[in-house]
């Protein structure tokens, strides 16, 4: 009877510091790996791919190779202005000069955000853009996008980190 407690016991008390164990060990992902990349809108002349913005079915023909990728953002933020909420986009200081002369020689085309290989906004060049802090509306309801950033800047960190480590 004493061995078959120990035994017992013995075996509740190992599952239960498995269980702890990878409480500890594993702590739990509240964050999704979310790519962003930009693409610019292709002319006639150029080879593109066509992609539909998912609210307003908007379709562009957009070059394939992005502009903007995952190593050139710094970190995102919800942003507030006159026409409503958008996101806005940090990048990096070398990023921050393709991007002047991207839009400098781009006026009238537009910018297309994809996550995770889906366009989900656009916006047209205007101007060029100083500064390396891009705005973006996105086809996105309002109230995701403090998750999408959370997870934005989750991966950014992700990306800085492994960028670091090579």
């Amino acid at each position: 009877m004493t061995k078959l407690f120990y035994a017992s016991f013995a075996i509740l008390l190992l599952c239960f510091s498995m269980l702890m164990g990878g409480c500890v060990h594993q702590p739990l992902e509240t964050h999704a790996l979310v790519i962003a990349r930009f693409l610019i809108e292709a002319d006639a002349t150029q080879t593109a791919i066509q992609v539909t913005l998912p609210l307003s079915g908007v379709a562009i023909r957009v070059a394939p190779k992005p502009v903007i990728t995952e190593f050139d953002i710094t970190s995102v933020a919800e942003a507030q202005v006159d026409l409503g909420r958008c996101v806005l986009f940090r990048l990096s200081n070398s990023a921050a000069r393709d991007l002047y002369r991207l839009t400098a020689t781009n006026i009238g085309q537009r910018l297309v955000l994809v996550l995770n290989g889906q366009p989900v906004g656009a916006r047209v060049v205007d101007r060029p853009i100083e500064g390396g802090m891009l705005f973006i509306f996105l086809e996105l309801p309002d109230e995701t996008l403090g998750q999408l950033v959370d997870d934005l800047n989750f991966t950014t960190g992700k990306v800085q980190e492994e960028v670091a480590r090579s």
